[in-house]
């Protein structure tokens, strides 16, 4: 075996803001409140893409941030990516948000088998996911309402 070195880097991580929008609600107490709050930015993409808004504890969003962008019909999500944002926002919190470029909001077997990870992965982080919209065109599907949370 060798005895050489090895240089170890020392890293810090920054959060980096983009742009900006106004909120006029302030908290999000309602799936409907978390659907006025993103529906500018999922309705009529051509591709899907899952966002996460992170909440403090007042159920104010602090953030949005594109954790994936897929095809026309799915999009890679990774409880890893998800959780990221939310671990250096501090969040309490987040809600997931992704689209069906088709318009439809039934809730895929993925979504929902996704939607489990995400609520067990936040469980052992301590950062609850309130919520999962499905954006369709100009409506949604809350998977809490539909029991799958």
């Amino acid at each position: 075996m060798s005895n050489v070195a090895k240089r170890i880097n020392i890293v810090s991580i920054k959060m980096v803001k983009e742009s900006s929008f106004q909120y006029l609600a302030r908290q999000i107490l309602s799936p409907s409140d978390a659907y006025e709050m993103i529906k500018d930015h999922l309705q009529d993409l051509d591709r899907e893409q899952f966002i996460i808004a992170c909440l403090n504890t007042k159920n104010e969003p602090t953030n949005i941030t594109v954790v994936s962008v897929g095809s026309i019909n799915k999009a890679i999500v990774h409880p890893r990516e998800v959780f990221k944002t939310a671990i250096l926002s501090n969040a309490a919190s987040i809600m997931a948000f992704h689209n069906h470029p088709l318009g439809d909001t039934i809730p895929s077997d993925q979504d929902i088998q996704l939607t489990h990870r995400l609520v067990e992965a936040g469980e052992l982080l301590g950062i609850k996911l309130l919520d999962h919209l499905i954006i369709g065109d100009r409506s949604f599907t809350s998977l809490k309402e539909k029991g799958y949370l």
